[in-house]
């Protein structure tokens, strides 16, 4: 079973922004996406499992729906478009997160990603279930078990391929700034039987990164050098006109795409708008789709 799709992310709204604020952005992504030439290309929305990190987000981290409640909201003003999303695994018991998938699964979310504690905490820290443990306890469960992929991180190799010991049969990448990508999927196959299905993630720069920083933040690795040329690009691309900005966006993509569109994995395409939803994110996510697709155009 492969999802085979294109998944736009959106982010729970702060609460105190109201269910409103959330149908708008069911209904932008109709707008733009329709604008964009994309008009029921968009097959899943991505939820994140949003949870307090470091102090130091540039953008303060206020209470946010929760996934089901933003889904049962914006679900109606979507038709056609399915659900996926992250679970954070570290606080909940086995009984508890047994509940949770059920709950999500009984909402039509087609997968979910199951992650762990934040950067602030080491791995197998908090008092729950390990994300690596939930993706074999609740196989029966969930068809789509996903893991958070980060082709950059040192150690990631041997991670990745637990993880797909342990279940994971997709595996969603951080946003991807390089091609480094291509090396580790080629490496990967090179050294593994496993073939997951391998969610390739991609995010829009506007001008305002360079002076808040959301996704230079997002995407850190202190110390990785391969980490400090990707935040790199992001500065460039930040600080580049739009339509020179696309094009370096369109060339990566094409990049990533050339590397590993013949090494065995399905592919999936997730698409994210840190600042939200925009137009200009849209346009450009409309002419990287165009050089390649994992779900055909609508004629």
């Amino acid at each position: 079973m492969t999802l085979n799709t294109i998944a736009f992310e959106l982010v729970p709204p702060n609460v105190e922004r109201g269910p409103e604020y959330a149908l708008e952005d069911a209904r932008k992504v109709l707008r733009f996406s329709a604008a964009a030439g994309l008009d029921g290309r968009i097959g899943h929305v991505m939820i994140p499992g949003m949870i307090v990190e470091d102090d130091d987000r540039p953008i303060e981290m206020k209470p946010k729906l929760d996934v089901l409640e933003f889904w049962s909201l914006i679900k109606p003003e979507l038709p056609g478009v399915k659900g996926l999303c992250t679970q954070v695994t570290a606080f909940m018991d086995e009984s508890t997160l047994r509940e949770r998938v059920i709950e999500l699964g009984a909402a039509q979310f087609d997968g979910i990603a199951f992650v762990g504690v934040p950067r602030t905490m080491n791995d197998g820290e908090g008092s729950g279930v390990a994300p690596t443990d939930a993706l074999s306890i609740y196989r029966q469960e969930v068809d789509n078990r996903g893991a958070i992929l980060i082709p950059t991180r040192d150690g990631e190799q041997g991670r990745f391929d637990f993880k797909c010991n342990r279940g994971a049969n997709y595996g969603m990448t951080q946003l991807l700034y390089s091609d480094t990508i291509v090396r580790f999927l080629t490496d990967f196959a090179e050294n593994t039987e496993h073939r997951p299905e391998i969610l390739l993630s991609f995010g829009f720069v506007p001008k305002v990164e360079n002076r808040v920083g959301l996704i230079h933040w997002l995407i850190q690795d202190p110390g990785n050098a391969a980490v400090a040329a990707e935040q790199e690009f992001v500065k460039t691309l930040a600080g580049t006109e739009p339509v020179q900005r696309r094009q370096m966006m369109v060339d990566l993509y094409k990049r990533v795409i050339d590397g590993v569109a013949d090494l065995g994995y399905p592919l999936s395409i997730h698409l994210e708008a840190a600042y939200g939803v925009s137009a200009a994110a849209f346009d450009t996510f409309a002419e990287m789709l165009a050089y390649w697709s994992p779900t055909p155009s609508v004629t």
